[in-house]
């Protein structure tokens, strides 16, 4: 997911003090805002008239810069570039974790005064910050002031009267500093216009934007703050498949301090796979935010974030880092090292409002394509979720994010991705064999009927979502519905029960996953998950969840009576260098002996890329480090892990 903050949903977490990463795309770090919404007596279209009214903005583009940014619903807590509400408005954050997910803290420089939307809504408005993080109706009406305000600064203190003319004001409100990304942002806006939308939002209120399909925007203006773009000329062309549509907007890399080398955004410079920095990984996320703004805010050096690909609900495709450097996009420095990242326009919490066919689509072009140039294998191995994924450091566990979430449909992808005859909505699972222990199973549920309750607490009440498909099935500690959810230490610090949380990855397997069965009981299937055994319903037929795969297994070896297992396959301490640290890695479970997990079988190589600066200046900087030591990738429980080679032995699934 492209956040770089979100709030940590539910009292039962680590609250972090400070937030932490992703921007394109976590979803972590800041405590719940409470429930955005209109009040009581006023519906959210009476808001948008009345404001339009107030600010004489015309209802037309307030309703569609908000459609654009939030879809009429706002998100709980932060969004992915600093932005609060239905209209995203944007605001400091004192200090943000470095994307390159090495676990640094860095202090954020101060952006023009323009791309702080929220303070100067505030200031107009002679309201709190925090009142139009959470207040619907004055978040609406701080979107009023600040349209108003910026086409009064270049209009001779005038408003216009007609739509056409409310260009330049989009522009502004974008808060980019170039010409291209502005108009970007002001075109997407005009182009809702132009065609219109209808939504009724999850609280049932309906909202409706006619089409005005003569809008001609006068572009003819001058926006203070807003520089010419980059020479063409000197512009990499986007590394894309011919049958996409691709345009490259480069993220930022550049210092955040102008004193510390070591503060800087949003990428590193590589030259993969050429440099022996192997390309195995596509990891997908969701941006936690609109498209075009996630796309400005990785062109601020402040995000820490990044991503190589950007995707838009309607299939557009921005590419911001060359394949050959490292976006900043999961917070796992080795999993970055060795993957593409790809940012899709949406929230997790809200999936089917944002992820379109077009969008799918798109990615499995996209997937295909880069799969074939670096030889990346067509599974859920290699082609896996933000959430997927796990952290070098235990502390850092609780806050790792869990995008694209539980509403990606990876059954539809994958068929698209390999070729399958496929339709969004009717993927079936049959299995027609009976389930032994000794099998590996992946988890492949009907995603158009596999609609598990699902609640989200986000903004601070928690609330059960619109039902809809859904990629997981809920793990039990027993053979029935009536035992418990499965726990997680780093999800639930005081062992409670699992949840049915959006965010709680502690109990839910996910479309693709594999796993070794335990046991069987009638038409439930425990599998080894996290140390525990997790049951899920699973009948023989159509009805099934899981079906039965061949894949290689591991477990520990004879004589140990656990193992350790590691969010990366770093090289071993002898291998570094005098010059580089070591870098820290903790043991985040560990596996008694006995039980199974399933393995890609590559024997791994170890490396660690030492990037420090943005400029070079330090000892070995920029300098691979590979060492000797081998490791395997298996499933552990929602995410994948790493274990050494050394301590397993690797059979087969029975």
């Amino acid at each position: 997911m492209h956040r770089s903050f979100e709030g940590l949903r539910r009292k039962h977490k680590i609250l972090a003090t400070t937030a932490s990463l992703c921007a394109a795309t976590a979803l972590v770090g800041m405590t719940p805002a409470a429930a955005l919404a209109a009040d009581s007596t006023t519906s959210r279209a009476q808001a948008f008239a009345s404001a339009a009214q107030e600010f004489q903005v015309p209802e037309e583009v307030l309703l569609a810069l908000s459609y654009n940014e939030s879809r009429w619903e706002a998100p709980g807590g932060m969004s992915g570039d600093g932005g609060y509400g239905l209209f995203d408005l944007r605001t400091q954050q004192p200090q943000m974790p470095s994307g390159s997910g090495l676990g640094k803290m860095t202090t954020t420089q101060t952006e023009p005064t323009g791309f702080y939307t929220l303070n100067t809504a505030a200031s107009l408005l002679h309201v709190s910050k925090s009142d139009l993080e959470t207040n619907g109706t004055d978040n609406i009406r701080g979107a009023g002031a600040v349209l108003a305000q910026y086409e009064k600064q270049i209009n001779n203190n005038a408003l216009p009267t007609s739509v056409n003319n409310w260009y330049g004001a989009l522009e502004e409100f974008s808060g980019a500093t170039n010409v291209q990304m502005a108009q970007n942002f002001a075109d997407a806006v005009f182009a809702t216009m132009k065609s219109g939308a209808a939504m009724t939002t999850d609280d049932g209120q309906t909202i409706t934007l006619a089409a005005m399909p003569n809008l001609i925007p006068n572009k003819n203006v001058t926006v203070p703050g807003i520089t010419a773009s980059a020479n063409p000329a000197s512009t990499p062309s986007a590394e894309c498949p011919s049958s996409l549509k691709c345009s490259f907007m480069p993220a930022a890399y550049a210092p955040d301090s102008s004193t510390d080398p070591t503060n800087y955004g949003n990428y590193d410079l590589a030259n993969r796979p050429t440099d022996n920095m192997k390309i195995k990984y596509i990891f997908i996320h969701d941006m936690e935010g609109s498209y075009q703004g996630s796309i400005a805010w990785f062109q601020n050096p402040a995000a820490y974030a990044s991503a190589n690909y950007m995707v838009s609900s309607t299939g557009a495709v921005t590419q911001m880092v060359l394949n050959q450097n490292i976006s900043w996009g999961v917070y796992n420095w080795y999993d970055n090292m060795h993957g593409i990242n790809i940012e899709n326009e949406g929230f997790a919490a809200r999936g089917a409002k944002w992820f379109t066919p077009a969008m799918y689509q798109t990615d499995a072009t996209l997937i295909r394509w880069l799969a074939a140039k670096y030889n990346i294998p067509l599974d859920r191995q290699h082609i896996l979720g933000h959430d997927n994924i796990p952290t070098l450091l235990a502390s850092e566990m609780p806050n790792q994010h869990w995008d694209p979430g539980p509403f990606w449909n990876w059954s539809y992808l994958m068929d698209l991705v390999l070729g399958e005859p496929t339709n969004i909505s009717s993927t079936t699972t049959e299995n027609v064999q009976p389930i032994k222990v000794g099998d590996v199973v992946t988890i492949s549920p009907n995603f158009a009927t596999n609609k598990p309750v699902v609640t989200d607490c986000s903004t601070g009440t928690c609330k059960t979502l619109p039902s809809q498909g859904a990629n997981f099935v809920y793990l039990y500690t027993k053979p029935n519905t009536a035992s418990a959810l499965l726990t997680d230490p780093y999800v639930h610090t005081d062992g409670s029960p699992g949840t049915t949380e959006d965010d709680d990855w502690g109990d839910k397997a996910s479309t693709g996953a594999e796993y070794v069965v335990a046991k069987v009981q009638g038409s439930w299937t425990g599998i080894y998950y996290a140390g525990q055994i997790g049951w899920f319903y699973n009948p023989t037929g159509k009805g099934s969840t899981a079906t039965v795969t061949q894949s290689a297994t591991i477990t520990p070896r004879a004589g140990l009576s656990s193992i350790p297992i590691y969010g990366a396959a770093y090289p071993e301490a002898s291998a570094y260098p005098k010059a580089i640290p070591v870098p820290e890695l903790d043991a985040l479970y560990t596996i008694p002996a006995g039980e199974v997990y399933p393995t890609t079988g590559e024997n791994l190589p170890t490396d660690y890329y030492n990037a420090v600066t943005y400029n070079y200046s330090a000892p070995d900087d920029h300098f691979l480090v590979i060492g000797h030591q081998q490791y395997y990738q298996i499933w552990y429980n929602h995410r994948i892990a790493y274990v050494r080679a050394a301590d397993v032995q690797v059979g087969k699934s029975s």
